[in-house]
């Protein structure tokens, strides 16, 4: 059985406890739903999407994260429902959270739309004490076996569309939840699941006939820790290449050098079909310990099966 040690894990937890404690994703653009409920519906179809990321690779121990999200429109678009499965693991701790998302969408005026959304969650967090090897640091207490805790929990999102850009403020967590475990004799506290804040943007430029541009951003928020900010650009050629970079402030702050700069590709199989892969490369730290960030990202949507309706262009947002 795989053993890591106690000095790693109290590392991840200081990481996590002092930053963002939610998985995050470099292409946070195509995986809205996850950070804001307000976006289910908005593709005005049905869509399915899958990321997933293996963070510092070669760190014993680092985080993998999957997440698998669907949702489409109801009542003549004015409802957007979805759906969510994630799964999240570092070291020996695994979380699973499924979520169930609907929105309210209001037509502000041609192409432009305003949601407000919900979402309820139910998260299950385990911890294998018996992966734990404290051999080394000295005569530790540590229980054996496995701790479960299952907690629900709520968010809440607002998500503004149009054909050029969008803009979303959400709390996908709003109820502060207690990850506590008493694992060392001097009783120290595994941590506490705090409110996150999310604030995405983005916006589409013509350029050419051909080419186009799209910046987005995304700001994270938790009391008591750095702010994040996700920043990057992508170009699109003939609506199939999408080629992008993006720069992720935090880690580090001390150092002022931001935490990773990241590639992103993504092709446009069909305009229903996208399929993109990503790659962190580490500024802090870490650098020294791992090869990086990879991601693999694919999503679908699928055909309206209205007479004489046919998608020709991929969707951008």
């Amino acid at each position: 059985m795989k053993k890591f040690s106690l000095l790693a894990l109290l590392l991840f937890v200081l990481m996590r406890g002092f930053s963002q404690q939610e998985a995050q994703y470099t292409q946070f653009m195509y995986n809205k739903l996850s950070l804001n409920p307000a976006y289910a519906g908005s593709a005005e179809m049905p869509c399915i999407s899958c990321i997933y990321r293996s963070q510092w690779i070669g760190f014993d121990g680092a985080p993998t994260s999957q997440v698998v999200n669907f949702h489409m429109p109801f009542f003549s678009k004015r409802v957007g429902m979805g759906v969510s499965v994630a799964h999240d693991k570092l070291g020996p701790t695994n979380s699973y959270v499924a979520s169930l998302m609907y929105a309210y969408r209001m037509k502000m005026n041609e192409g432009n739309t305003l949601s407000i959304g919900v979402k309820g969650t139910l998260k299950s967090y385990q911890v294998k004490w018996d992966q734990l090897d404290a051999t080394h640091l000295g005569d530790f207490e540590i229980p054996t076996g496995r701790t479960n805790r299952v907690f629900p929990n709520v968010g809440l999102g607002i998500y503004y569309d149009a054909p050029k850009f969008y803009l979303g403020l959400s709390v996908p967590t709003m109820l502060p939840s207690d990850l506590s475990y008493t694992f060392l004799s001097n009783n120290t506290d595994f941590g506490r699941e705090r409110q996150h804040i999310y604030l995405m943007g983005g916006y589409l430029f013509d350029l050419n006939e051909n080419i186009k541009f799209k910046p987005a951003a995304l700001i994270k928020y938790v009391a008591n820790a750095p702010m994040d900010l996700d920043l990057n650009a992508t170009f699109i050629f003939m609506d199939k290449f999408w080629g992008g970079v993006s720069y992720r402030l935090g880690g580090e702050s001390t150092k002022g050098i931001g935490e990773s700069i990241d590639l992103l590709v993504q092709y446009q199989v069909s305009p229903m079909f996208r399929a993109g892969v990503a790659y962190d490369f580490t500024l802090s730290n870490l650098k020294d310990y791992s090869s990086g960030t990879a991601e693999i990202q694919l999503s679908y949507c699928f055909q309206p099966k209205k007479k004489n309706q046919r998608l020709t262009n991929p969707r951008f947002f």
